[in-house]
């Protein structure tokens, strides 16, 4: 049986158990939210097992950060040195989006270097195979060729997997009817829609979406529907294209849960502060309350170098109001892929936008290390602060290269330390 299948007979797992270490729900809470649809757990299969990471209502906020190759950057260890930083630096998840190399020795080998769960997208691979092994343009990719993927990464013990399955011929023709800016921005969204207007057929990830049901089913992998008409500026946020795709994921979401597979939802990218809340509202009541896993979001438009602090900010509010898993955004998106540097920056950014989420939610014990980090600042406990801080290499790091003549103080305020003062 499938993770959902024995939630919903009653059965607390194993894997249910474990994934409650840490977390403010107990198992059996745990296992009463993946059987209403409103946790997911991320486990796998494959050997040696995987962190179990459970993601949804009353958990404390996740973070993924997306690594892979692209066709003009092939370089295998970079990958690995990724996924040791990722790790370090405190992801839940990783997502491989490799498009360059041996798409399927490179999946293999961040499988085998991480011990947290993987995911991917597998449009990805099956429109570079269709280019490259069978020398066709993306909108001749047969779309058994697209099922042949999905289950090889299913087996290779993939724990989910995006899937644009509402980009849909209706959803196509409203985004033309209303007309965008940018357009659509999601390459596996870009994708389907090319195969869509040349074909004149109907997206094979929706017509068939008993097969990919099936599928998923079988390796218990958990289906992350993707937004592949998500907004690619701010300006296109929450227009009629974006809200069709998600209307069409709540009624998928309903399809697969009745069919025992795990189900989260994917936000829109580019989304101004003031539709955050908004954006995951809608999500939380047109998808039955399924975890919902956003892209940033990203708050303004301006900000190349710095993306990482922009997904930061829309992270905070989204998470603040429901969303439940942060995809990370790092300093090179929209200009490059992303250096070991860059993961590392953005996991982090990530991580305190879905701390600071936590503490918005009130989860319990989500400001108990806030609290010790004030108490310590007010003893002037230098090596607890740095000890208690999100990167304490870094907080060490600043420390160091800026001592103070007073060992008990900062550089920043020496002798005038307002709580030297107070407590002299």
């Amino acid at each position: 049986m499938t993770q959902l299948e024995s939630a919903k007979s009653g059965i607390t797992t194993d894997e249910m158990v474990h994934a409650a270490e840490g977390e403010p729900l107990t198992p059996e809470e745990i296992r009463d939210g993946i059987a209403d649809g409103t946790i997911v757990l991320c486990s796998s299969s494959r050997q040696p097992p995987v962190r179990l990471v459970p993601i949804g209502k009353g958990l404390s906020t996740k973070v993924n950060a997306n690594i892979g190759t692209s066709r003009d950057l092939v370089n295998l260890d970079d990958e690995i040195a990724k996924v040791q930083a990722a790790v370090e630096a405190g992801a839940d998840t990783l997502m491989d989006l490799s498009t360059g190399g041996d798409i399927d020795g490179i999946r293999k080998a961040i499988i085998a270097a991480s011990d947290i769960p993987v995911g991917t997208v597998p449009i990805y691979q099956a429109a570079v195979e269709t280019m490259e092994k069978r020398d066709r343009a993306i909108n001749q990719m047969d779309p058994d060729d697209l099922f042949d993927v999905i289950e090889r990464q299913a087996a290779d013990g993939v724990s989910f997997m995006t899937v644009h399955c509402g980009v849909t011929r209706q959803a196509m023709k409203r985004l033309e009817r209303e007309g965008r800016i940018m357009g659509v921005v999601s390459r596996g969204g870009s994708f389907l829609l090319e195969w869509i207007r040349s074909n004149d057929q109907e997206n094979p990830l929706y017509e068939h979406f008993d097969r990919l049901v099936e599928i998923a089913r079988k390796y218990d992998v958990i289906l992350s529907l993707g937004d592949g008409l998500r907004p690619g500026c701010i300006a296109d946020a929450t227009d009629r294209g974006q809200i069709q795709e998600l209307l069409c994921l709540g009624e998928l979401t309903q399809v697969a849960l009745d069919s025992g597979v795990q189900v989260m939802i994917e936000g829109p990218g580019h989304v101004p502060l003031d539709q955050v809340e908004t954006n995951v509202l809608l999500e939380k009541r047109l998808c039955h309350g399924a975890p919902f896993y956003v892209l940033g979001p990203l708050v303004t438009d301006i900000c190349p170098g710095y993306d990482h602090i922009n997904g930061a900010i829309g992270g905070a509010i989204a998470a603040g109001a429901g969303a439940d898993f942060l995809c990370y955004v790092t300093p090179s998106e929209h200009l490059g892929l992303p250096k070991v540097k860059d993961v590392r920056e953005g996991v982090i950014a990530s991580k305190i936008a879905a701390h600071a989420g936590d503490i918005a939610k009130k989860l319990p014990g989500a400001a108990d290390r806030d609290l010790e980090m004030a108490r310590s600042r007010k003893k002037m406990d230098w090596d607890k602060q740095i000890e208690l801080s999100i990167d304490p290499a870094r907080a060490e790091d600043f420390r160091k290269e800026r001592p103070s003549s007073d060992g008990d103080v900062c550089s920043m305020c020496s002798e005038y330390c307002a709580i030297k003062i107070q407590t002299k």
